[in-house]
């Protein structure tokens, strides 16, 4: 286990540890990062591996059935705002990871030989699309050091989770996304009241 904590998403050291040491729980943390603030998706991994009561990996997950791990998603505190579509989405992605990977979300990244097939592996995770993918290579290369050649070019080149090095930057970041959406927005409506 790693004694440095290169993910300090959540405020809670036990969580962020977690996160730094267990591939599968980083990975998950990315998947519910979406409606609900960093923190708490980031932090529900650590709450789910409790839950669970063995190590939190795609084997353990996709060997219950979906609606087993509903109810872990749905037991108070809930894991996210949408418990249940997202214990879906959580499912779904163990088991593609027991499928394609041997059960290690490691393996997604361990052999890539350029950012474009790392970035390729990650889109086609359940509950990946295009921006996630990016941000999550993004991660991966600046706080888990995979870098494969041309992981930068593949990565977000927007202000993300993957830019937090420490707890305190996590407003930073969310200051930055909202005015980043406040000018697609803007932008959105300008574009449509020329038409």
């Amino acid at each position: 286990m790693a004694t440095d904590v290169k993910t300090p998403f959540t405020g809670d050291g036990a969580a962020d540890r977690l996160l730094t040491d267990n591939p599968f729980a980083l990975m998950l943390g990315m998947l519910l990062d979406q409606q609900v603030p960093m923190e708490w998706a980031f932090s529900a991994p650590k709450l789910l591996a409790e839950r669970l009561g063995e190590d939190l990996s795609p084997k353990a997950l996709a060997g219950r059935d979906a609606e087993a791990v509903e109810e872990l998603f749905r037991a108070k505190p809930a894991l996210h705002r949408y418990p249940g579509s997202m214990a879906k989405r959580a499912h779904a992605l163990a088991t593609y990871l027991v499928d394609n990977y041997d059960g290690r979300a490691e393996n997604v990244w361990h052999d890539v030989a350029s950012g474009d097939e790392l970035y390729e592996r990650v889109l086609a995770l359940p509950g990946f699309g295009n921006d996630k993918a990016r941000i999550f290579v993004g991660l991966l290369g600046k706080r888990l050091g995979v870098r494969p050649p041309g992981w930068e070019t593949a990565a977000a080149n927007w202000a993300s989770i993957a830019d937090v090095d420490s707890y305190e930057r996590i407003g930073e970041i969310r200051e930055q996304k909202r005015a980043m959406k406040a000018a697609k927005k803007v932008a959105k409506k300008s574009s449509s009241s020329q038409r």
